[in-house]
């Protein structure tokens, strides 16, 4: 593509930041131009829920950019994108900027799942941005009640931050009990136990129906419990909605590019169109057999946008895939707990170091006997020898 002269990214995160720091890299001296919906420059997501609760890191530590990167992006912030237009070329933008350009990365990543009923509600959080975190955050005072909605890892890591800040927390988990759908129930138990040593109350099998609220201060309705399918009132001066997220992708609406689920790709980042290339939480990587994934790992998106842009300014003939394995780590009441691999149901736990019984061990699932994912809790070492495994395993296939 020697008549790139304009490459546009739609999302300035981390996957964004990828694809530009990708550009320059592969010899791309054409106008780049980086739109975000946030105002914030790149930064990084996961301490959100850990160090930035916690108090041990400040806003200026997540900064993904170094000040001697050089990397010439003219960049477009608190401007969300609302259409693209391929046989103009054209992306919109909600402030009716038009961005003509010749090829685009989308990677506008995704946003938090949200509740009936939680809109307008004072006290009743997300957590997905940067001001989430600090909204958050200041209402995690000392004695107050936190009621975390879903027990996966972002609500488990807000629940243990909240802990350490002598906050009352319940977590409330549709089912059986937090990591159950992760890693199966015998292995997400002992997982889940962490919440017991930390002082976390979490109840499993239940459903939420609303929210309960009063007249604030101001007058504006401000929560004071969590309704349950049964009628029961978990009480709570704060709440965290903690159910997932949505790929941000509707605004492709009528744009040609197609979406399933995330925006459709192979496993070089290529979509229905050959000026488009797309990555990070939006894509849903579609294999030959009909599989579709949507990784949200942030290897995925740190890893996979150095494919994508080959892709993309080879026309779509540049050689390469993505071979990583999806890898996440994550800190709960003082433990390290990391996961990499492809776990399916049946797969069959193995411990390869430690036991059930232990507070340190590492699981290994395997597949007709051949290893599919590892997970370990305090015990990097190990776990750092079997994930090099299964990305060799990866890599030859």
């Amino acid at each position: 593509m020697d008549d790139v002269r304009r490459i546009v990214v739609v999302g300035a995160s981390l996957a964004g930041l990828g694809a530009v720091r990708a550009l320059r890299a592969e010899g791309y001296d054409g106008e780049v131009v980086v739109v975000g919906e946030e105002v914030h420059r790149p930064y990084d997501r996961p301490p959100l829920s850990k160090q930035l609760l916690l108090g041990t890191w400040t806003t200026d530590q997540l900064a993904l950019e170094a000040a001697d990167e050089g990397l010439d992006a003219r960049w477009v912030l608190g401007v969300p994108a609302t259409g693209l237009d391929l046989t103009t070329r054209t992306l919109t933008l909600a402030d009716g900027t038009r961005l003509v350009a010749d090829g685009f990365v989308l990677a506008t990543g995704a946003r938090a799942r949200r509740l009936p009923g939680a809109d307008g509600t004072a006290g009743v959080h997300v957590l997905r941005t940067l001001d989430d975190a600090a909204a958050l955050g200041g209402e995690l005072q000392p004695g107050r009640r936190l009621v975390v909605i879903g027990g996966g890892f972002l609500g488990s890591e807000v629940a243990a931050a909240a802990r350490t800040r002598d906050v009352e927390v319940t977590v409330l988990e549709r089912g059986t009990r937090p990591f159950a759908r992760q890693f199966g129930e015998d292995v997400g138990a002992l997982i889940g136990a962490l919440h017991a040593r930390g002082g976390t109350t979490v109840r499993g099998g239940v459903d939420v129906a609303g929210f309960a609220s009063e007249p604030g201060p101001d007058g504006a309705p401000r929560v004071t419990g969590v309704e349950l399918a049964g009628g029961e009132v978990v009480p709570a001066d704060v709440v965290l909605v903690a159910v997932g997220a949505h790929p941000n992708v509707e605004w492709l609406r009528g744009s040609g590019i197609e979406v399933v689920d995330g925006v459709r790709t192979d496993d070089r980042g290529a979509t229905s169109s050959p000026l488009v290339v797309a990555v990070g939480d939006c894509a849903t990587v579609v294999d030959p057999e009909g599989g579709a994934v949507r990784h949200e790992h942030w290897t995925t998106a740190a890893e996979r946008p150095a494919v994508a842009v080959r892709t993309l300014l080879s026309g779509g003939s540049a050689e390469g895939r993505f071979t990583g394995i999806p890898y996440f780590w994550s800190d709960l009441y003082g433990e390290r707990l990391q996961f990499a691999g492809h776990r399916e149901p049946g797969d069959v736990p193995v411990f390869v170091e430690g036991s059930a019984d232990e507070e340190k061990f590492v699981v290994v699932w395997e597949r007709d006997g051949v290893p599919t994912a590892v997970l370990a809790l305090s015990s990097s070492r190990t776990f750092t020898k079997w994930r090099r495994q299964l990305a060799k395993q990866t890599a030859a296939v």
